[in-house]
């Protein structure tokens, strides 16, 4: 296996080991989010890097060519940017609403202030 043939698997691992370290390693929710959205173009870049065919063209049948490429994997991925895109506005939606309750966006210092809070009486 040799680098330059497989340039996209590498930089697709290097960006899935890159976005689960941040996520992992970090305290702040919005680097998280950060981490998570480079997670996700790692797997964008997983489904689109085979999806493209070289000599393939677009599956329209045509004298010439025989060759085509699946554009099935363009179009999952596109779905995907757009339910990332929404997951990312609500991750910083709630990013906003825990630093007006807590007053910090830094995990340990919301499970601290948790720890100490008086325990609600529940059902």
């Amino acid at each position: 296996m040799s680098l330059p043939g497989h340039f996209t698997y590498w930089i697709t691992v290097f960006l899935m080991v890159a976005g689960l370290y941040i996520v992992i390693a970090r305290g702040n929710l919005v680097k998280k989010l950060v981490g998570l959205s480079v997670f996700q173009t790692s797997v964008y870049l997983l489904y689109i890097g085979p999806g493209k065919l070289i000599g393939g063209t677009a599956p329209i049948i045509a004298p010439g060519y025989s060759v085509y490429s699946n554009p099935l994997p363009h179009v999952l991925i596109l779905t995907a940017i757009v339910v990332g895109v929404a997951t990312l506005a609500l991750g910083l939606a709630i990013v906003v609403r825990i630093r007006e309750a807590y007053g910090t966006i830094e995990e340990d210092e919301i499970l601290r202030a948790d720890a100490h809070a008086p325990q609600r009486g529940g059902a």
